[in-house]
This record gives structure tokens, C-alpha cells and sequence, in this order.
């Protein structure tokens, strides 16, 4: 058993729902008050012992690559003479997180091929799989539990929430199977966008998974799915038919879908509220905006 050191964080899509924003702005990079999503993301994996970052991009994601890179000597010198050295501090340290790769994805279209773009990266090691628009605010990280899990089963983990929202049925995949202890699930199957009244269970998978390398020879002969996409949830339900699958419960936590324009304005405000710099005043505007 090899212990997780990398994550593929998958940042193709076109952000279709955030247009025309997203036009030329990758929907990774949408600001979180002053964090773009995607930064809470490597941050979280970082905290929880992840050394390799393994950024999956496509068209117009420059963005994303220019700001995990090392401050230009512009803004340095910008900061150091307006003696902002706390904000200096803090931009330096964003290039300094991790060790970043960036590859293009290549192959048709669906959250499944990005894997398959990043399969020469990983060594035959297992490793763990956050997406760059969405993200859990949990104590411990969510990856942390995740990472636990993996240390305890040996076997691929994937994360959920519990939710009895008959919309979210129709956005993420569900689980089937048998709960063996407490916020822990063995998966006997594991069901794509089931639909309202259809879902097997209420532990629905969002946000990540800790992928062992019996994955690849699945995603190898993978057919399309629904619409034609290749699904990665759809492999998974054929890997728990021969490797173990687990999913947990994330406990302590809080799931933010910042990848639709609704959901993401709610994490804004959410986030803005427990702000240290803002918080009070933003409370005081919100309040006064209800009177």
C-alpha cells in the first residue's frame, strides 16, 4: 500500500453554466472573496499531506497556471514599495504549496477522461481526485478523512454527503450497498444521476474519490454513456464488481457546488460572513439589506 502523496484535480470544462464570465475566465478561478476556488482545493489536499499537484487543463485554463506560478517581478516590486509585505508574503507563498504539473487533457468528452489523461503521472500508485469548481469545509479536511479511510480499507474511497433533495438526484451519482459501521459503506453499486424516486440511498458522491490503479484497464475499455460522455462514476460501478469500493459519510463538513451560478453565490456569502477582514460589516450590509 502506497502512501498518497499526488492529486489529479480536473479543470477541462468550459463552465458553460457561468457564461459569459467563464468566455475566457477558466470557472476554476471564480473568486471565493479573495481565493479563487480552485486554491481552496489544493490548499485542503496540501493540509492533508499531498506533495503533487496534477492539474488537468484545456483551452483558455492559462489563468490557472499563472497563478500558482511565481509572482511576475512587477507585482514584487509593486507590494515590497507600498510595504504590503503581508500580502507579498501571501502571494509567494501560493507558487510555494506544492509541486505543480499541468497536462492538457486529451480524448472525448466526460469526467472520466481527464483520469486517463494523468495515468503516466501516477506510478501504479493509488491517488486521490478533487475537482477544481467545487469544495468541502470540513474539520478534519475532507481529503484528510479520505486518505484515513484508505489507510484503514487499502481500497478505493469515494466521498459523500447525505442529501434527500430530489433535484440532487438528477446532478450526482449514488450509492448502493451495505453500511458497515458508522458514515462507512461497502459499495455494491454504484448508480449515475438515477433520477427523483429512483435513488438507492440517500449517500450521494460529490467532490472526490482516492482512485487505486485497478481503475485504468476499466477507463481503457470504458464505452459511452448517457449522451455519449464517459462517466467516471460509471467505472467505479464496474470496478466494486471485482476490487472493493468504499464510500464514506465526510463528517463535519459542508459541501459547496460553486460549479452553478446559484450555488456559488451562496458559498460567496457563506464565506464572506466567516471572513476575518469583512465579516462584521458584510453582516451589517446583509442586515440592513432585509429592512
Amino acid at each position: 500500500m502506497n502512501k498518497i502523496t499526488k492529486v489529479v484535480i480536473p479543470a477541462a470544462g468550459f463552465g458553460t453554466r457561468f457564461l459569459p464570465q467563464t468566455k475566457a475566465m477558466p470557472k476554476e478561478m471564480l473568486p471565493i472573496v479573495d481565493k479563487p476556488v480552485i486554491q481552496y482545493v489544493v490548499e485542503e489536499a496540501v493540509i492533508s499531506g499531498i506533495e503533487d499537484v496534477i492539474i488537468v487543463t484545456g483551452y483558455s485554463k492559462r489563468a490557472i497556471e499563472d497563478h500558482f506560478d511565481t509572482p511576475n517581478a512587477e507585482l514584487v516590486r509593486n507590494l515590497q514599495q507600498g510595504k504590503k509585505e503581508k500580502m507579498l508574503k501571501e502571494v509567494q507563498a501560493i507558487s510555494e504549496l506544492a509541486n505543480f504539473i499541468y497536462i492538457r487533457q486529451k480524448g472525448p468528452y466526460g469526467n472520466a477522461t481527464p483520469i486517463k489523461s494523468a495515468k503516466h503521472l501516477l506510478n501504479n500508485e493509488a491517488f486521490l481526485v478533487l475537482w477544481g469548481d467545487d469544495f468541502v469545509w470540513s474539520n478534519p479536511p475532507r481529503a484528510k478523512q479520505m486518505i484515513d479511510a484508505y489507510n484503514q480499507y487499502e481500497a478505493t474511497i469515494l466521498c459523500g454527503i447525505k442529501t434527500d433533495k430530489p433535484q440532487d438526484t438528477d446532478r450526482y451519482a449514488y450509492v448502493k450497498g451495505k453500511q458497515l459501521e458508522n458514515g462507512v459503506w461497502k459499495v455494491e453499486e454504484l448508480i449515475e444521476k438515477p433520477g427523483s424516486g429512483k435513488a438507492p440511498s440517500n449517500l450521494a458522491i460529490v467532490s472526490g474519490y482516492i482512485l487505486t490503479p485497478d481503475i485504468f484497464p476499466i477507463l481503457d475499455s470504458q464505452k459511452p454513456g448517457r449522451g455519449g460522455e464517459f462517466y467516471l462514476p460509471e467505472a467505479i460501478d464496474l470496478l466494486a464488481k471485482k476490487h472493493p469500493v468504499y464510500a464514506i459519510e465526510i463528517q463535519n463538513g459542508k459541501y459547496y457546488d460553486t460549479g452553478n451560478k446559484l450555488e456559488y453565490m451562496k458559498t460567496v456569502v457563506e464565506r464572506a460572513l466567516e471572513h476575518s477582514e469583512i465579516n462584521g460589516e458584510f453582516r451589517a450590509f446583509l442586515k440592513n439589506l432585509l429592512h
